[in-house]
């Protein structure tokens, strides 16, 4: 029997993320997730892919302001930009987005993190941001991550994959939404509908992993080359998308999910991982 073994959220786009005992799966993705990021004077999103030191920032989240941790810096907290807070519109990849500014301090804290001018900016409930309508339904839309709502990992692939490599690797290099236990190594690439809970998801395309995930998570450094992106593209988990591990996915049906939550394939038959020859959006932190 499939179950749930772990459900992952990062408040802010490439920051460390937390696992969560349940979670609400909304149509963005799971609630919370990814809705801040940090940007340069045009606007711009930046990742862990040109500052690998992001990865030093922690985040806590609760009923008030976020709070920033970082390792020399100390705290800093940041507060949801109201309304009348002061606006921007910004890029994330091809798109482009209004966004909430308005944490002047935490702006500060981040330059510093960063060694670079940057601002703190919050998508706001009204801030709609389109999926790729080459891999989704009219309507649908996500938050501030790189291209989809939900990224879903196996445990089994993971095992498959630390099969092959000289130093294995943990489930956070691949900053999953939800991780699965009980499937067969690499059935996820032959989903196209699951139920966990009474959540059901629609998996939309094979997730193409960037450089982010041959780095440490919790310090951004590369100690180990290019692997696990060397590994995988051996084992054959290659496409003309890129390198793929995992899967990306949209609700169809939202609501509570829970760690122990029975999984069920509602639709199989991906005869490959190999997406259609269409325009692809990275997938990432």
């Amino acid at each position: 029997m499939m179950k749930l073994s772990g459900v992952f959220r990062y408040p802010v786009k490439s920051v460390r993320g937390h696992s969560l005992a349940e979670a609400l799966v909304e149509h963005r993705g799971i609630a919370g997730d990814r809705r801040w990021m940090l940007i340069d004077a045009n606007g711009r999103f930046l990742t862990r892919r040109q500052f690998p030191q992001m990865a030093l920032l922690d985040v806590t989240v609760g009923d008030g302001p976020i709070l920033f941790d970082h390792p020399t810096l100390g705290r800093c907290e940041a507060g949801i930009p109201g309304s009348d807070a002061e606006t921007a519109t910004a890029s994330v990849w091809r798109d482009t987005l209004p966004v909430r500014l308005g944490n002047p301090a935490a702006d500060a804290f981040l330059t510093a993190a960063l060694g670079r001018p940057v601002r703190l900016a919050y998508q706001p409930d009204d801030s709609v941001r389109p999926i790729d309508p080459a891999w989704s339904r009219p309507g649908e839309h996500v938050s501030l991550a790189d291209g989809f709502p939900l990224l879903v990992t196996t445990d089994a692939s993971l095992a498959a994959l630390n099969e092959r490599l000289v130093t294995p690797v943990t489930m956070a290099r691949f900053r999953p939404s939800i991780v699965i236990a009980g499937a067969e190594a690499w059935a996820e690439d032959r989903w196209r509908r699951i139920r966990i809970g009474g959540v059901v998801l629609r998996i939309a395309k094979p997730c193409s992993r960037c450089i982010i995930v041959t780095q440490q998570p919790l310090t951004g450094e590369r100690l180990d080359g290019n692997e696990p992106l060397t590994t995988l593209r051996a084992m054959g988990h290659a496409g003309t998308g890129g390198i793929m591990f995992g899967q990306n996915a949209i609700a169809d049906r939202i609501g509570t999910i829970r760690v122990g939550d029975e999984v069920e394939v509602l639709e199989d038959g991906r005869a490959t991982s190999d997406p259609p020859p269409v325009a692809v959006r990275t997938a990432g932190p």
